[in-house]
């Protein structure tokens, strides 16, 4: 079972949930921006929420299925198509062997993710198939994807190849067949233009100025060309800290927020590195993770400050619903519904 790569789009890389364990040692744990999309896109097609899958960036690449295959595209609204036919989002489709899927540009936000069943099956590295570009490891080859690449894909589930044989009913002459139940906005992160991410306040908030303090929460930031996986710079109010306090380095995580001596932020994103020694201004909440993962340089943004007790009842509040939509898609399956 394989992929084709015919043409790889802007930068399209293998990822799963990351590499987790290592950081004591400096290992990144790289993994998807938007995990919930990751985590749903697998869940649609019968594989464990943390397999592998193929992360696409603002513009996605062009694929050939070297066999049938159950697939599913959740995040950002790629469009793609199969045959000039647009394929649908957030739900379980069977594309025919040899048939070739076109991923345009997406309309709004920056990520999209392709979980095949199976998974993709690329070596594991550190207990992770996540792709880490500045170290080169994990992924293929530790690399973005090529035109040319083949990837390989494990074997389906058996829920998957029972839920194809369903889909395969519905196919005639068209090149694929997607179910009819779909997950619906509500079982979606909150995908928006110009976002309210929330945050807890940093380590180091209080060295920060009342003006920039008040500034941090009452003024819009515009995400900067200079970001990528390892971090958003942000355009706005200079952040000024009322010493220049020197301090050891400490660690960090996906959503910290820093302030160089610039004073522009940068949020860290899923490529961070393991420890900083700049100050620490906020902590972007877990469950807004995903809707930061969607904003693309150029977008605006700005932030609401909640406290810890509210960040761990939303976080639960997420994971419950997310347990639930995991039960849902796990009848359908098993029904064959279509």
């Amino acid at each position: 079972m394989s992929l084709t790569i015919i043409k790889p789009g802007l930068l399209t890389t293998v990822q799963d949930l990351g590499r987790c364990g290592y950081q004591q040692q400096g290992v990144v744990a790289s993994g998807a921006m938007d995990s919930y999309a990751l985590r749903t896109a697998n869940l649609l097609t019968a594989n464990p929420q943390g397999s592998a899958a193929l992360e696409m960036t603002m513009w996605g690449p062009t694929i050939q299925f070297e066999q049938d295959m159950l697939i599913a595209i959740c995040g950002a609204p790629f469009e793609p198509k199969v045959n000039g036919k647009t394929v649908p989002l957030w739900r379980p489709v069977l594309v025919q062997a040899g048939e070739i899927m076109e991923f345009g540009s997406c309309s709004s936000g920056a990520r999209a993710y392709l979980a095949v069943a199976g998974g993709v099956d690329v070596p594991l590295v550190l207990g992770s198939r996540s792709t880490y570009l500045r170290a080169q490891i994990g992924g293929f080859e530790g690399r973005a994807l090529a035109a040319g690449d083949v990837i390989p894909v494990g074997k389906a589930a058996n829920l998957a190849v029972s839920y194809m044989a369903s889909l395969w009913q519905e196919l005639d002459a068209k090149p694929f067949s997607a179910a009819s139940w779909f997950v619906g906005e509500r079982n979606r992160p909150a995908y928006r233009g110009d976002p309210v991410i929330r945050f807890m306040r940093g380590r180091e908030y209080h060295q920060f100025t009342e003006g920039s303090r008040e500034e941090f929460v009452s003024h819009r930031f515009r995400v900067s060309s200079q970001s990528d996986r390892m971090g958003y710079r942000l355009e706005g109010p200079e952040m000024q800290r009322e010493s220049q306090i020197e301090q050891l380095s400490s660690a960090v995580v996906f959503g910290t927020v820093q302030v160089p001596p610039d004073g522009s932020p940068i949020i860290l994103m899923a490529d961070r590195q393991t420890v900083g020694g700049y100050p620490r201004i906020a902590q972007v909440a877990s469950a807004d993770l995903s809707v930061l993962a969607q904003v693309r340089p150029g977008d605006w943004m700005r932030f609401e400050e909640i406290s810890l007790q509210e960040a761990e009842r939303i976080y639960q509040s997420v994971e419950q619903s997310f347990g639930r939509l995991e039960q849902a898609i796990g009848f359908y399956l098993k029904q064959g519904g279509l």
